[in-house]
């Protein structure tokens, strides 16, 4: 994802629970984080340093777990909310909540006149609205919002550029219209549309949509009877300078007591999905959608019925990988370690997954516990694991680990969609009609897991440490 200072302060702030946690000052001296980063004196980003306090304070109880509109005394310290989390049995299903004082409301006109307007004799903005809606004073357009439509014409036909289409960031990114105003312009998430793609919190400039962070819920487990044992997805590899055996040894290094690799997983959906497409394909079926995205399969669910029979019902490396760690520890807290939104809704999903901690989390607590990666111990790296699961990350690599598996017993003819939006959501939409291939692969996001929206390294520099990881299976 993109790195801007929304992201930066998101992982300042869980950088700063996870330091006050490791030195058992959490409840002490959480109140104290928004007056230490907004002290007194300093420059406020708002409107001034009392209202830049008060949003770091709901940004921090969104990571403590809790969501914002559900807050009765808005005089409750976050000291009473820490001790809240460590009392709760279950973290809450909905994984999004919008900070109503960190959104800035922002006003829905999308095309606005700019003083670059010359005023000119020809005015083709006026001459080609079919509304009326362009009018000029003082010489200069004026677009009346009450008959607009924003169709855009006034703006393609300017000849100075000087109209302009202004979005409303995070309802312009939401690929099935989830996320619209309430009546006082804050924005509110519509969870019976909601595909949890993330895209929403990646654009908003002010960080006002936030996801309900496990960081809670897992130090509480650490700090408990149980074992707690991480299941790391294969997009791991691409986000430390470090061998994968390293990375892995780093997780384990912050209290869990075993760490198992998603890719074992893979290698089921893998082999299941292969066999699967061969018994569709001898049926007569057109094709299969391949994919080990949730927010894929939600958009499915929620906004493509038709592309629902196409859709494969082979389960994705972390439910397979879920089963695997069950069978070997029934009693155990079994925390999916992943690069998304998405994967934490699916976490909620699984029975047998409990939590989850995306990349962006594992990055602070390293940072807070002082954990060097790449000078950390390896662990012995699971043997038999097939080099393609490693690959799953990345776009094309379920698709290429399942054309593998089924080899030259059928043709393939691949379709990529590669990332979904509302284009791509219409050509899906086709597909049920007329699909120019027999196995379409379906990621939500850009070039696949490496492109999470908690992902914190580059995504092709990510893309490359991948193919190494994959290329150094395939020695072994």
């Amino acid at each position: 994802m993109a790195v801007n200072n929304a992201v930066l302060m998101r992982r300042e702030l869980l950088t700063r629970l996870a330091k006050l946690y490791d030195k058992g000052e959490l409840e002490l001296k959480i109140d104290r984080i928004p007056l230490e980063l907004r002290p007194k004196g300093s420059q406020a980003s708002r409107c001034c340093l009392y209202k830049d306090r008060a949003m770091l304070r709901y940004k921090l109880m969104a990571l403590l777990g809790f969501n914002i509109r559900d807050e009765e005394d808005e005089l409750t310290p976050l000291s009473e909310y820490v001790r809240r989390a460590f009392e709760r049995t279950e973290v809450e299903r909905e994984p999004l909540t919008v900070v109503d004082e960190v959104c800035s409301a922002c006003v829905k006109t999308n095309y606005v006149v700019t003083n670059m307007c010359r005023g000119c004799l020809a005015r083709p903005c006026m001459a080609n609205c079919n509304k009326g809606a362009i009018s000029f004073e003082n010489g200069q357009a004026h677009i009346d919002h009450t008959k607009c439509v924003n169709c855009g014409l006034c703006m393609k036909n300017c000849p100075y550029h000087a109209i302009v289409y202004i979005p409303v960031p995070c309802e312009e990114s939401c690929p099935v219209g989830a996320i619209s105003k309430r009546e006082d312009g804050t924005e509110q998430i519509d969870y019976t549309k909601c595909i949890y793609c993330g895209r929403c919190i990646s654009s908003c400039p002010f960080g006002a949509v936030m996801e309900k962070s496990h960081i809670m819920d897992i130090f509480k487990a650490f700090a408990g009877p149980k074992k707690v044992v991480a299941m790391v997805a294969p997009a791991i590899a691409g986000q430390f300078k470090a061998p994968l055996a390293q990375i892995l040894g780093a997780i384990r290094e912050l209290g869990f007591d075993d760490v198992i690799e998603v890719a074992r997983g893979a290698d089921e959906t893998t082999e299941n999905e292969a066999r699967e497409f061969l018994h569709k394909m001898a049926g007569g079926q057109a094709f299969m959608t391949t994919s080990c995205c949730p927010s894929y399969i939600a958009a499915v669910q929620k906004h493509m019925p038709e592309i629902k029979p196409f859709v494969s019902d082979t389960l994705t490396p972390m439910q397979y990988t879920a089963r695997i760690a069950r069978e070997r520890y029934p009693d155990a807290v079994l925390v999916f370690v992943g690069p998304c939104l998405a994967k934490r809704y699916e976490t909620y999903c699984d029975p047998n997954a409990d939590l989850m901690l995306n990349f962006e989390e594992i990055g602070s607590m390293f940072i807070a516990k002082g954990i060097d990666v790449a000078n950390s111990s390896c662990v012995e790296l699971e043997e038999g694991i097939d080099s393609t699961s490693r690959g799953y990350p990345v776009s094309s690599g379920v698709m290429t680990a399942v054309k593998t598996k089924v080899g030259d017993r059928f043709e393939v003819r691949p379709v990529l969609v590669n990332g979904l939006n509302k284009q791509s959501i219409r050509e899906l939409r086709g597909y049920a009609k007329s699909c120019p291939g027999n196995m379409v692969e379906v990621m939500a996001c850009e070039g696949g897991c490496v492109s999470g929206g908690n992902v914190i390294a580059n995504p092709k520099i990510a893309t490359r440490q991948i193919a190494d990881v994959v290329r150094m299976s395939e020695r072994k």
